[in-house]
């Protein structure tokens, strides 16, 4: 159920390839965080790809979640770069109103 709301989630507006980028970044922190911990990583991680597989091509957000949990497949853990968005104006409701 999660795995679809992030997935969902990630389908949002990004104006911009580092928005896409920072979007695609934190869906899949999302995702880590409510891993099941009965379940195997590289099974839940393929999971996750065959459902988000179909919105990979339509969505760079989606295509950046899918390419870090490619990347966390091919080979031992490893401490990531990643950090977290930059606190930003994005503009309010008057932002949210320009996508509908």
């Amino acid at each position: 159920m999660l795995l679809e709301r992030t997935i969902h989630g990630l389908q949002a507006h990004s104006e911009t390839p580092e928005r896409a980028e920072e979007l695609g970044r934190m869906g899949f922190l999302q995702w880590l965080a409510f891993l099941k911990g009965n379940q195997g990583y590289a099974e839940q991680a393929q999971r996750a790809l065959e459902m988000a597989a179909p919105f990979e091509k339509t969505d760079s957000s989606v295509a950046v979640f899918c390419k870090l949990v490619r990347r966390s497949l091919e080979g031992p853990m490893a401490l990531s770069d990643m950090a977290m968005p930059r606190p930003t104006r994005r503009g309010g409701a008057k932002g949210r109103r320009r996508f509908l």
